[in-house]
Parts: structure tokens; sequence; C-alpha cells
């Protein structure tokens, strides 16, 4: 299998320093669109992905919007909305601004407390990596042989590395920081997952 993760483009919710999940996601910005339409025109012309047999997409608005574009312009099959891609659950917080959830919730130190929901009824850190150990597994083997396609966000590519390399703590002050409209690709094989690229934003070099 290739799975192909793409971060969505540039959203508004950061712009405006909210904690957005599903139904409180602004959408992308002017920009965010056109990182989106970007690497389509790309994905057109360089036909890389052209054997897309499934395109997956985290329902909050920014990842869908992003996989919405990149479906019209490349003719790839029918989106398919999985939970499993989005950010760490904010439970309570969903909707409010960093600064109102820093307030009532403190600080969330993911490396002192994993165990720590983010907010009431939201996830843990440690429950977010095995979220995201457990979807990687189903599509290994729920889409063997296929090339899979998923419109995600920096934590799930992010968590997916540190899984996958077995990485125990986020670090010690390093950052891992996909771009926006990157494309981060693994491939699946004799039960080992392979790293053939990591923020590829070649699309987005130059003018435009």
């Amino acid at each position: 299998m290739r799975l192909v993760l793409i971060r969505h483009g540039e959203s508004r919710h950061a712009t405006q320093a909210l904690i957005a999940g599903p139904g409180h996601c602004p959408g992308l910005t002017e920009g965010g669109r056109r990182q989106a339409e970007r690497l389509a025109v790309r994905l057109g012309s360089s036909g890389e992905l052209g054997d897309c047999q499934r395109l997956l997409s985290s329902p909050v608005l920014r990842a869908r919007q992003t996989a919405d574009i990149l479906r019209a312009a490349l003719g790839w099959p029918a989106v398919e909305d999985d939970p499993r891609l989005a950010e760490i659950d904010p439970g309570a917080a969903n909707g409010l601004t960093w600064a109102a959830y820093r307030q009532h919730y403190g600080e969330f130190d993911l490396i002192s407390e994993p165990r720590r929901p983010f907010a009431p009824g939201g996830e843990s850190w440690d429950e977010f990596l095995g979220r995201v150990e457990q979807t990687l597994a189903e599509l290994a083997e729920r889409c063997a042989g296929q090339t899979v396609v998923a419109v995600s966000h920096a934590g799930f590519i992010v968590a997916a590395l540190l899984m996958l390399f077995a990485i125990p703590r986020p670090g010690t002050g390093a950052r891992i920081d996909p771009g926006h409209a990157s494309l981060t690709r693994w491939r699946h094989e004799d039960g080992s997952w392979h790293l053939e690229a990591f923020n590829d934003q070649a699309h987005l070099v130059g003018p435009g």
C-alpha cells in the first residue's frame, strides 16, 4: 500500500487562534484554497498520484475543503469522511479560543501529563497516539496493494511519525512541523512501513 498524507491548506481557525474540531472550523483562508489548488495543478501535471484508489478526509471543514478541491481538479474517487484522521479530540474545548482554553484548563503539557484529557470529553495524548496507530494498522490491512490519499492535520502526520518510528516522546525542543498542503508519503510492504517523503511542498515554491 502507498499512503499519502496531505495536510490541509491554511485555515481561518489558526488566524483566529481557535481550537476548531468538527463543527467549529471556519474553513480555509483564500491563501489555503490557493495552496490546495497549486497542489492539484502539480498532481495533475505530474500524474504521480494518478492511481489513487481511495480518497479519505478528516471531516473537519479545513481538511474536507482541501480534499474537495483535489477531487474536483483530479477526478479522484468520492471523498470518504474518516473521523480517525482528525486532530486530537478537544472535547469541551471545541470552539474556544486558545486564551479561553488556558483560562479554563491551563496549559496542555503532553510530555508531563500524557494521560490527561485535553478537556472534559476529549482525548489524552496517549489516547490520540493509540488512535493514530490503530488507524494506520487498519488501513494497511484493508488497503493492501492500493494507493490511498488521506487529507489530515499536522498532529496526525506528526503522531504517525512518532508511532511508526517508536519515538518515545515528542522531543526535547526540536519540532516536526509539516507545512500546509504538504505531502508525506509512506509505503507499507511485507509488514513494514517505509517513509518515502516528508513535508513535500515543491508545488508551493516560487510565485503564485
